[in-house]
């Protein structure tokens, strides 16, 4: 390592080695482990890259006196490859909680955030040939940049998330490629480990990608909603992602409507039963749909739906309980959606029941306020109907009181029977 002079006190004849010999000099790698060792090579290490970043930036707008981009793509790649494509430490040990625990930061950031500079400075150039880079930039260049989302440090994701968005619109060559590479991610996510750093930036990328899909929609774009994006509900840090998630399954439907049908049935099958607070996040999600579904798809989910609806409407939780039935606030979705008049023969009878159960003494009042309510809006709707669905409860509870009522003696006779039988042996 040594001090170079400046490439703006170069002769333009001899710019473009000086610039092969500086990023030469910035493939000198060092422990950032022990602060205190070598310092000063690290500083000029870094002084050179924050010139290179500046170097390109200027090249860019002042082509009288820029360096022959092409030339130095090479080295300009290979130093790229020896900073940033790197083995990454071990995961840290049990689920982070990004409420709760600090995340992991990459020590050699200050030298790691000026090559990604640098790296996203040379990708957006005007003065890059698609045509030329795009060889050195290649399938294996942008695999190894998909497996760094998995880097525990948000600072060097969001540099990753940029970089591969910019790759992707410039080359388009690569874009299947893309697509495939994050789509084999999601897969050993969601049915091997579990475990990713980068699962929400990469679903960022994906929601633009998504809104410049052509219609008809193609086989492999249809396959990837439904076996990698929809069973991202099921894996159990979702809420860690679901946001962006949501966002890209919205996506999906505004481009094609008949996506809805899968993605209902998908989401319907992952349920989390166990966690009241992913219902909720599932509920939100829910109600984004439906405002968007049309008639002609939503006849093939109601049922399933509504089965679905009915239970969470009686969730021991009061706040599934009560997110469920502000549905029925939604007007869009009783003017025009699953809950308007037009299905109301099929639904009624299917959350009748619970309706009932919580507007008659839920020990949580606001629950029990919304669901008085709901079954006033239906009652509105069709009189006869509602009185139908109240008799036949009213014939359900009856039965089932007789059948307790029947177990319950028939128990009582078995334990008076046991006694005498035990004095008999």
């Amino acid at each position: 390592m040594r001090e170079l002079p400046l490439l703006r006190d170069t002769p333009p004849a001899k710019q473009e080695a000086q610039f092969k010999q500086k990023l030469r000099m910035c493939c000198n790698m060092f422990d950032f482990e022990d602060p205190s060792s070598q310092s000063r090579e690290k500083e000029l290490k870094r002084a050179t890259l924050l010139e290179l970043v500046d170097w390109t930036n200027h090249i860019g707008h002042n082509r009288s006196e820029k360096v022959l981009v092409d030339g130095v793509l090479p080295d300009i790649v290979n130093m790229v490859y020896t900073n940033l494509f790197r083995e990454l430490p071990p995961p840290s040990e049990g689920e982070f909680d990004p409420e709760e625990d600090e995340p992991k930061l990459e020590p050699s950031w200050p030298h790691l955030q000026v090559v990604y500079e640098f790296l996203l400075r040379v990708i957006v150039s005007n003065e890059l040939d698609v045509k030329v880079a795009k060889k050195f930039f290649n399938s294996h260049f942008v695999h190894e940049l998909v497996e760094l989302f998995e880097s525990e440090d948000p600072r060097e994701r969001d540099y990753l998330k940029t970089i591969l968005h910019r790759i992707y619109g410039k080359f388009m060559t690569h874009r299947a490629f893309i697509r495939k590479s994050i789509n084999n991610v999601f897969y050993r996510f969601i049915y091997e480990s579990e475990r990713h750093n980068g699962i929400a930036e990469l679903l960022e990328i994906l929601a633009s990608i998504i809104s410049g899909f052509a219609l008809p929609l193609k086989p492999e774009h249809v396959t990837f909603l439904k076996k990698a994006l929809v069973p991202l509900h099921k894996v159990k840090i979702v809420t860690l992602y679901h946001q962006q998630l949501s966002y890209c399954i919205t996506q999906f439907m505004e481009k094609d409507i008949h996506t809805a049908v899968p993605i209902i049935l998908g989401i319907l099958t992952y349920w989390p039963w166990c966690s009241s607070q992913k219902q909720v996040l599932f509920i939100n999600e829910l109600e984004e749909i439906l405002e968007l579904v049309g008639h002609a798809e939503i006849h093939k989910v109601v049922e399933p739906l509504f089965r679905t609806l009915a239970i969470c409407i009686e969730s021991d939780h009061f706040q599934v309980a009560e997110r469920t039935l502000l549905l029925w606030n939604n007007e869009c979705l009783i003017n025009n959606a699953c809950l308007s008049q037009r299905y109301i023969q099929t639904t009624l009878p299917i959350v009748f029941g619970a309706l009932q159960r919580n507007s008659q003494g839920h020990w949580n009042k606001t629950v029990e306020g919304l669901a008085l309510n709901v079954l006033k809006t239906y009652m509105e709707m069709d009189s006869e109907l509602f009185e139908k669905c109240s008799r036949d409860h009213q014939k359900e509870v009856e039965e089932k009181w007789r059948n307790d009522s029947e177990r319950q003696r028939q128990w009582e006779s078995l334990e008076r029977g046991a006694p005498n039988q035990a004095q008999q042996t």
